[in-house]
């Protein structure tokens, strides 16, 4: 078995149906090794992942910066590249700005961190924050999007996307929008062994001809044999059931990572899922893993373990 590819909704883009995420690059959760970090890079893209997501969000423009030092070394043509506006930082303070002007800064900032003169997709990042914001979602409907998809009809970048935790934002500010402005939609941890909601709104989005990416198959943590971090915001039944899961799989000689990355590419209607890793050793082994068979009874098992707490969330912070 190899890779599978689909397109991202209407946009051309045919992707790899796992991709690799850049916020390992920025050490969102540890210190990185910078050369291993580029290798990371130069594994995915020579193994078959021809999706790449950043943000200059991610370690406060440092994983831009890490990236386009690999970048510069990467043929064009063998990637396409994903990243992102309104969510920002410096000196370890998150900042967050949805105005036009500073997300058609923010892009031209982009290019020159990832040493590109083009961007495949533009994001609103995570719009939720937005919400809390004076002008709440209609901003970014009103301000935000109009400012990328002018970029988008001068060629500077080919599509524009929005992402958030929360799948109703992104409904809403699709609902308030012309057709045809957002392109692709990115949502995470809600297709995983512990919460596969984003299936309840795949049909709206492919009526709108809107691609759909999901991310965080391991539910940032939850599905780890390691347990999750201390950060982690889900509530403690809920990580009390993924680790007796995690429990499971190993008891079967496997582990829930494997299931988990299986699992989240399992679904044709999903164009790709992102993980993210600084290191390319795990790079190779999630990919090797994408082309193995799912154990679907193992599947069915996991999230009857997980029981009560399936689909239980949390708020982004």
């Amino acid at each position: 078995m190899g890779l599978k590819f689909n397109e991202i909704g209407r946009t051309g883009m045919k992707v790899a149906n796992l991709a690799f995420g850049a916020s390992s690059l920025g050490g969102v959760f540890h210190e990185i090794d910078e050369s291993r970090a580029i290798n990371a890079v130069f594994t995915a893209v020579e193994n078959g992942l021809n999706f790449i997501d950043v943000s200059p969000y991610y370690g406060h423009y440092k994983a831009e910066t890490v990236l386009g030092k690999a970048l510069k070394d990467i043929p064009r043509e063998k990637y396409f590249l994903s990243t992102k506006v309104g969510r920002y930082g410096k000196d370890g303070v998150n900042t967050w700005d949805y105005s036009a002007k500073r997300a058609t800064e923010s892009v031209f900032e982009s290019m020159e961190r990832l040493h590109v003169d083009h961007i495949d997709l533009i994001n609103v990042h995570d719009i939720e924050f937005q919400a809390g914001l004076p002008g709440g979602l209609q901003k970014v409907a009103d301000e935000t999007l109009p400012a990328l998809v002018e970029l988008r009809e001068k060629g500077i970048v080919s599509h524009v996307g929005i992402t958030d935790l929360q799948l109703e934002n992104l409904k809403w500010v699709v609902d308030h929008v012309p057709a045809g402005t957002i392109e692709s939609i990115l949502n995470f941890c809600h297709f995983c062994l512990n919460d596969e909601k984003l299936n309840d709104y795949l049909g709206y989005f492919e009526q709108k001809g809107i691609g759909v990416i999901n991310a965080s198959p391991l539910a940032m943590g939850l599905l780890t044999e390691r347990g999750v971090p201390d950060w982690h915001p889900a509530p403690k039944p809920l990580v009390e059931a993924c680790a007796k899961a995690a429990q499971h799989c190993k008891s079967k000689g496997t582990s829930i990572e494997k299931l988990a990355v299986q699992y989240s590419i399992s679904n044709p209607r999903i164009a790709t899922t992102l993980f993210s890793s600084a290191n390319p050793d795990n790079v190779l082994r999630n990919i090797r893993v994408a082309q193995e068979p799912l154990d679907w009874d193992l599947v069915f098992e996991v999230q009857e373990i997980i029981g009560s707490q399936k689909r239980v969330s949390w708020c982004n912070s």
